[in-house]
């Protein structure tokens, strides 16, 4: 089934502007084929935006990190991808030691550890991944780090999505590499004791369900909360104001974040597109855009956040150190395997 799914994606693009290894496209029709793990409506319109201003027509094509990262592999020097989009450091750094990235001078102002030493990924954005608290039921001095999550307190409380998730994946080896097997195996066994239901849907449902009153507190990612805060459904902007954000491990090694970044693929046919297109994406212009519209937190040093991620306050960030060693992915997946979270 998985082949399948990849040579249809193959043949997705080949029709719809792949181009032989013969160089830059044509001035006839300039051309950039994305792999995107992203599936946001903010890009849509950015890549729009991108190719109004350049002419330089985007082939999209959207599957899981693994999934594209498969393609690239099966696909080889004869790959038409120009650049692979993830949504984890990890899954980039996983690309890069596979050798399907290449290093790229692309010029950005993107802050201090926001783009890959090598230059092989620079950082689109960045979300916090915390914990969102039931206001009503949880007091906020309850809370403290990832690992607490584990304790018997949150015995039936805890909702978080299922573990094929790529932001529980690195969650996970983060704290693999900070605290090592035998300690992550246990914290796995302790969340999958403290669910207060079996894993399902996105972070955005977890939310939800604590308003419903099936959990106290969950794991999720920032920007889920930002786009419940500012929602035209009504139901939804009660369910984001139901829950408080708490940004744990601030005594410690910091709160954990997911990078979206972006990379030039290997055997990229248009890289000075590519290359383009990463100095369009980390603009100034764009950055804003990105924060007031998927509040998400900017890359770029002159960009704040958004007025509604900026009213939880500033937190001190996680090192992506164990994102270098793209094996912890691994563990982490048997790791939960063995925990049984599903």
């Amino acid at each position: 089934m998985k082949y399948i799914k990849l040579l249809l994606l193959t043949l997705t693009i080949a029709c719809t502007g792949g181009k032989e290894k013969t160089g830059e496209s044509s001035t006839e029709e300039q051309v950039l084929n994305v792999y995107s793990h992203r599936h946001y409506d903010a890009d849509k319109e950015a890549f729009e935006r991108f190719t109004r201003e350049t002419g330089i027509k985007i082939n999209l094509v959207k599957a899981g990190a693994d999934e594209l990262i498969s393609r690239l592999e099966m696909e080889g020097e004869n790959s038409p991808a120009d650049v692979l989009i993830t949504v984890d450091a990890a899954k980039l750094n996983r690309a890069k030691e596979l050798g399907l990235l290449q290093a790229a001078e692309a010029n950005t102002n993107n802050r201090d550890g926001f783009v890959d030493p090598d230059k092989n990924w620079y950082a689109i954005t960045y979300r916090a991944r915390v914990i969102a608290y039931d206001k009503e039921d949880v007091d906020v001095s309850e809370l403290s780090t990832y690992e607490d999550l584990a304790s018997e307190k949150w015995n039936d409380r805890i909702l978080i999505r299922s573990s094929s998730s790529s932001y529980n994946q690195s969650l996970l080896s983060s704290i693999i590499h900070e605290n090592g097997n035998e300690a992550a195996q246990e914290w796995a066994n302790g969340i999958v004791e403290n669910m207060a239901r079996e894993p399902k849907g996105g972070d955005r449902d977890q939310i939800k369900a604590i308003a419903s009153g099936i959990g106290d507190i969950a794991v999720v990612n920032t920007y889920y909360v930002g786009l419940l805060l500012n929602s035209e459904n009504p139901e939804e902007v009660m369910a984001g104001e139901r829950v408080g954000i708490y940004f744990p491990n601030q005594d410690g090694r910091g709160g954990h974040i997911n990078i979206s970044g972006v990379g030039v693929t290997k055997n990229a046919p248009n890289k000075a597109n590519a290359i383009k297109f990463i100095e369009f994406l980390t603009s100034e212009e764009i950055q804003k855009f990105y924060a007031l519209t998927s509040f998400e937190y900017p890359v770029h040093k002159n960009v704040a956040p958004d007025s509604t991620v900026a009213a939880w306050g500033d937190f001190k960030i996680d090192d992506l150190e164990y994102a270098t060693n793209p094996a912890l992915l691994e563990e982490a997946i048997k790791i939960f395997d063995e925990a049984g979270w599903n």
